[in-house]
């Protein structure tokens, strides 16, 4: 079990003071001017920043969501729905009506000319490739190889063995001394140019480096690095500077605007507005439904006067309608009427009959 606790961040700011303590003097002497200029020209970009970043996204709610959410459905208006409904109205059925056509017009005559006429032929070239073909061709290759064999082959072979193979090895043995002594001036040569090499180039760019780039790197380093811390900690100081700001501007847009504004609502404009609708609004609305209630009831009695009136005029007209006639509903065979129903002591069927 590890009983010791991890250094905390005043732990660690100190070791780094510490690691950081033995610098010179040019260190210190360049940091304090360096970190100077970077918070002077870093704090206005850095507000900018935080400005234009709060201004893109208030737009990007207000204005450019909606903004693609228009462009979005008009581009689906215009683009996408045309070609859906050409390619399901216009493509679809142009399409089946091709594949018909194709059907009745190539495949079932291409299958009937491959059935009673590709077939056929087929078949009968096949019998004469096995029957004619093969057997002349197999006479032809034993033939040509047969020649082949004793009017090319051993001759070869025996030029192989008894005239080539014997000059090769002759010039093989001179390409051997021949190699050994270009390889031997070859490795002169370049011995020496090493040497040339290694004393003109290599020994001045080693001293080159040695004594003025590696110091000359080194002094920049030192000035890039603290050119470096200064910018991040310019940078940290403006973003503390920027938010400081930001919440000022709304601390006191807040004081100047919101809570005016909410004071007048909670203050005046409510209450106002409960007693224009205690006061205005709802006897307005009764008195308008009364009137709207009364309205109803004379169009009705209004409706009702008018279809009375046309009735009695029909009836003076054209007489009295004549009465209507009972309508007499199929009676069922399987099961007796009313008058012969069925009781616990009496039967209704045609054998038990009383």
């Amino acid at each position: 079990m590890d009983l010791e606790k991890p250094p905390t961040g005043d732990v660690r700011r100190t070791a780094y003071t510490e690691e950081r303590g033995g610098e010179g003097c040019l260190t210190v002497a360049i940091r304090l001017p360096v970190r100077i200029v970077a918070l002077v020209l870093v704090v206005p970009v850095r507000m900018a920043w935080d400005a234009l970043v709060a201004a893109g996204g208030f737009l990007g709610r207000t204005v450019f969501r909606p903004l693609g959410r228009a462009v979005g459905w008009l581009a689906r208006a215009v683009f996408v729905w045309p070609f859906v409904g050409l390619w399901r109205y216009v493509v679809v059925p142009l399409a089946k009506a091709a594949g018909w056509l194709g059907l009745l017009l190539v495949v079932r005559p291409a299958r009937w000319v491959y059935r009673w006429v590709l077939s056929p032929a087929g078949h009968a070239l096949a019998w004469c490739w096995a029957r004619l073909v093969v057997p002349v061709g197999d006479a032809l290759w034993a033939a040509g190889t047969w020649l082949a064999r004793y009017l090319l082959v051993r001759p070869l072979q025996w030029a192989y063995r008894w005239v080539l193979t014997p000059v090769g090895h002759a010039l093989a043995w001179c390409g051997r001394g021949v190699a050994w002594c270009v390889r031997t001036v070859v490795a002169g040569i370049a011995w020496a140019v090493s040497w040339v090499v290694r004393v003109l180039l290599v020994w001045p760019a080693l001293a080159l480096w040695r004594w003025v780039l590696a110091p000359v790197g080194r002094v920049l380093a030192v000035v890039g690095r603290e050119a470096g811390d200064a910018l991040g900690h310019a940078w940290r100081i403006a973003g503390r500077i920027s938010l400081a700001a930001g919440r000022f501007l709304g601390t006191l847009l807040r004081w100047i605007f919101v809570e005016p504004v909410r004071w007048v609502y909670r203050t005046v404009l409510t209450p106002v507005g409960h007693v224009v609708r205690d006061a205005v609004l709802r006897p307005a609305a009764a008195a308008a439904r009364g009137t709207g209630r009364a309205v109803r009831q004379a169009f009705a009695s209004a409706r009702e006067s008018v279809r009375q009136v046309r009735a009695d005029v029909r009836r003076a007209l054209f007489g009295a309608p004549p009465p209507a006639r009972p309508v007499r509903r199929p009676v069922d065979r399987r099961e007796p009427s009313g008058a012969e129903a069925r009781t616990l002591g009496r039967s209704t069927t045609a054998l038990t009959k009383d």
